[in-house]
């Protein structure tokens, strides 16, 4: 079992920021690309970002400009600064390690609203 804890979520009002945290253990973090997800009511859970470990990005067109990932392979923890926020980032955000099996943390509910 790998843990991963996200932390950071909350109600924020539109065009607002949240910065989010995954903490993890037990693997070679700094090998690994990690990313975050997000599952919003009623729709299928897509990627958000991704960052491999020489710090490559990736994300999803929605977000781009808006949000960024970062790691620190000290801390062992992978972060998602989201500005800008808009009520269609409302969802329960995850962070995810794909080693022998893809590892899910329990998520964080991000709610963007007036």
């Amino acid at each position: 079992q790998v843990p991963l804890v996200e932390s950071g979520g909350g109600l924020v009002q539109p065009g607002g920021s949240l910065k989010l945290s995954c903490a993890t253990s037990g693997f070679s973090f700094s090998a690994y690309i990690m990313s975050w997800y997000r599952q919003a009511p009623g729709k299928e859970r897509e990627l958000v970002a991704r960052i491999t470990p020489a710090g490559t990005t990736i994300y999803v067109d929605s977000v781009k400009g808006r949000f960024t990932i970062s790691r620190d392979n000290v801390k062992t923890t992978v972060y998602l600064q989201m500005n800008s926020l808009k009520p269609d980032d409302t969802a329960v955000y995850y962070c995810e390690v794909g080693i022998t099996q893809n590892y899910w943390g329990q998520g964080t509910q991000v709610t963007v609203s007036s």
